[in-house]
């Protein structure tokens, strides 16, 4: 952030560093991703950056054109942040970064010099990003196998007592990050003596013995003791993982690109109504700030977009948007001064620098004292390096901006809510049980490492991630929402464990061989044993869909018998 807006001083042109300290929030993005691929995401992300301030500065002259424009780029900025799981601060980011191009006071610039500003900020901040590589170039990846294996014997030592489910969640997508790190993100050839190669034999092993442990909790027994030990060891080879077992597959991560943004636009979903969300948001604080004649309105735009994003639940977003108020409010002290003073030169880096700074390391555990922050870099980023004649003016149009936002952020949400959870979890419930048939219908051949199998084992554990999310979601909604997934809990605990026990049961398998799985899988599932239990889904979710009684249940192969029981008696006594 610093670096340009010196460079803009010593060429005598301050308020062109300021533009280009913009790109500068480049940085803010792709930290935890393998470097080649954050290479990739942060140029196109500096890109974005430099296309949504020179069309925001292209717009600015035509005042019903800049509402289209910032709304259009709120709406698409959320799309593909949110499908493409870029994450904090998201769309937020190239919203604010589009808004201001309408009003910042550089004319001398222009729409075309000014993305070219603000790209070469990103560029600078791309190359400060990625000076890691030249450090530790495998250090994500390592880190991500890292964590993952600290994940698991945490939830070793939760087995039996309380905080079990959480812990195990926590290490399933601690896992499924790691696979996605080594896998999604990397080159499709890569070697298995390579040093993804052989993190990904690591991962795998650390998945194996996750299969273990749940294998040992499902049957109410403590894992061995040298579980954790072993783990343990296995976790101290991360920076240089001896040989180990190449996997003859590996498991699928996230969906693809394509794939991903598809699904985001489904009708209905949830995610298309954080999409829409925006963009009437958009629209309405547009309109409503030009019809109350408010000077920079794209604060308001900014503040609607910051509070409906990320698809927060109504408590989060309400708590969010007070936090918003009460620090803009207070920072609005902090930015008064800063104006006042109007620092130049090395001072007015130096003041960016210290306040990007601290809203870094005080924004994920305070938002509201980070906000008072976040005000004062905004406010002397936007008066472009010049003094502003009517500091009082400037900073109560700032509040009002900022409430009228957050006011249309709030009447928008409940005017286009999240779909009920009434609805929502048996859905998720039932795409779930789908999922969990389909894996059965490959592992009781033992064929647990083909394409499909291993698409449907991927399916499978997104599946399960999206009913944790949606009943988390439930609990901080409206007491209707939260009292009706309470209701369905005992159901959504089953569902789980008979997820991650079909994902362990798959695992073993694959660790037996080709010849040992197919035997061991025919011994588990003789008799039928596989239509069976698919029979037994579709009574489930039929009865869960549709609320008919479900049949009683037939003798369950023993491997799965203990999580379809207690399904089916929940859905016997709820009927």
């Amino acid at each position: 952030m610093g670096a340009p807006i010196l460079a803009g001083w010593l060429a005598g042109d301050v308020s062109a560093g300021l533009m280009a300290s913009i790109g500068g929030f480049t940085a803010l993005y792709g930290s935890g991703r393998p470097y080649l691929s954050r290479a990739i995401e942060l140029a196109l992300i500096a890109l974005a950056f430099a296309f949504s301030v020179g069309l925001g500065m292209l717009v600015a002259p035509s005042g019903w054109a800049v509402v289209i424009v910032v709304a259009a780029i709120a709406m698409i900025a959320t799309w593909l942040s949110n499908a493409l799981q870029i994450g904090p601060p998201g769309a937020y980011m190239f919203t604010l970064a589009c808004a201001a191009g309408t009003a910042m006071p550089a004319e001398h610039i222009g729409p075309v010099g000014a993305s070219l500003l603000v790209f070469g900020g990103g560029a600078f901040a791309w190359a400060v990003h990625m000076s890691g590589a030249l450090i530790s170039f495998r250090g994500p990846e390592r880190a991500a196998v890292r964590n993952a294996g600290e994940a698991v014997i945490a939830y070793i030592k939760t087995i039996g007592v309380s905080g079990e489910t959480a812990a195990r969640h926590r290490a399933a997508l601690a896992l499924h990050h790691a696979w996605a790190t080594l896998v999604n993100h990397q080159p499709s050839n890569v070697s298995a003596d390579s040093p993804v190669g052989r993190l990904r034999a690591l991962n795998r092993e650390l998945h194996l013995r996750f299969a273990e442990a749940m294998g040992a909790a499902s049957r109410s027994q403590s894992p061995a003791p040298e579980l954790s030990d072993d783990i343990r060891k296995l976790v101290d080879q991360v920076r240089d993982p001896k040989h180990l077992p190449t996997p003859d597959a590996i498991p699928l991560g996230h969906p693809t690109a394509w794939a991903a943004m598809t699904e985001a636009l489904q009708p209905g979903s949830n995610s298309m109504r954080v999409i829409l969300r925006v963009g009437v948001a958009a629209v309405v604080a547009s309109a409503l700030a030009a019809v109350l004649h408010f000077e920079r309105a794209y604060w308001a735009i900014a503040a609607t977009v910051l509070m409906l994003h990320q698809g927060f639940d109504w408590l989060r977003m309400l708590q969010r948007s007070i936090e918003r108020l009460l620090g803009t409010w207070i920072g609005l002290l902090l930015a008064g001064a800063i104006l006042i003073l109007h620092p130049q030169g090395l001072w007015l880096v130096l003041t960016v620098m210290a306040l990007q700074f601290t809203i870094e390391m005080l924004v994920v555990r305070n938002y509201a004292l980070a906000a008072v922050f976040i005000t004062g870099v905004a406010l002397t980023i936007a008066a472009g390096g010049h003094p502003v004649d009517d500091v009082g003016g400037y900073l109560w149009a700032r509040g009002v901006d900022t409430l009228l936002g957050c006011v249309v952020a709030l009447a928008v949400f409940r005017l286009i809510p999240p779909r009920a959870s009434t609805l929502y979890i048996p859905q998720q419930l039932a795409r779930a049980l789908r999922a969990v048939s389909d894996v059965i219908s490959h592992l009781a051949h033992g064929a647990v490492t083909t394409k499909k199998a291993r698409t449907a084992r991927r399916e499978l554990q997104l599946a399960s991630f999206a009913l944790t999310h949606a009943y988390e979601d439930s609990l901080v909604a409206s007491r209707a929402r939260r009292v009706a997934a309470e209701e369905l809990w005992p159901a959504i605990a089953a569902v789980e464990r008979l997820a991650y026990r079909t994902l362990s049961t798959c695992w073993a398998l694959e660790r037996l061989g080709a010849e040992s799985a197919r035997e061991t899988a025919a011994s588990m599932f003789s008799n039928d044993g596989a239509a069976r239990v698919q029979k037994a889904l579709d009574e489930f979710i039929d009865s869960i869909m549709n609320g008919t009684s479900s049949p009683p249940l037939q003798p369950m192969p023993a491997v799965l018998a203990a999580e379809l029981m207690d399904l089916h008696e929940f859905l016997r006594r709820q009927r």
